[in-house]
């Protein structure tokens, strides 16, 4: 049996010590398996699809290919931490008002991505979101209310 190496990061503003073999299992399995969050998905497992998106130290990373050791020491945001549903965040809000989900499988690839951008970008026009949310995909064709969703809160934000 292999010895257990030790990782801390900080998921959802609580920190967290991580204990596992093997250090290249993927941040996203320790998130669902040991830590028992749901919002990140697995969806491709290359990092193309986007339905694994966190916040790795307020960036969105594909944690499908994000090896543990490589989040040791950072702040993690998954879309479950940046609200909760008697107090949702403006934009968890604003893709509730615009119905911008339709299975939400993918959910946490647009809002986080969108989160982060919008958050650098606070003026972003709706081309700017287009373009920001070009490399992630949604299978359920919500695309149209999630740009809408993320030009309100980018307005809101402005």
């Amino acid at each position: 049996m292999a010895a257990l190496n030790s990782y801390a990061l900080t998921v959802n503003g609580t920190a967290q010590t991580i204990q596992i073999d093997d250090p290249s299992t993927p941040l996203l399995y320790i998130l669902q398996e040991n830590l028992q969050l749901n919002g990140p998905k697995f969806g491709c497992g290359l990092g193309q699809c986007g339905c694994c998106t966190v916040l790795m130290n307020g960036e969105p990373i594909r944690s499908c290919i994000t090896a543990i050791s490589d989040a040791a020491g950072s702040q993690i945001t998954t879309i479950e931490g940046l609200g909760t549903v008697e107090n949702p965040h403006p934009i968890q809000q604003s893709f509730i008002d615009y119905q911008a989900m339709n299975c939400g499988y993918c959910i946490s690839g647009p809002m986080l991505y969108g989160y982060a951008y919008i958050q650098q970008n606070p003026n972003a026009t709706q081309a700017d979101i287009i373009q920001a949310l070009s490399g992630l995909l949604c299978r359920c064709h919500s695309h149209v209310r999630m740009i809408q969703a993320l030009v309100a809160y980018a307005q809101e934000t402005a």
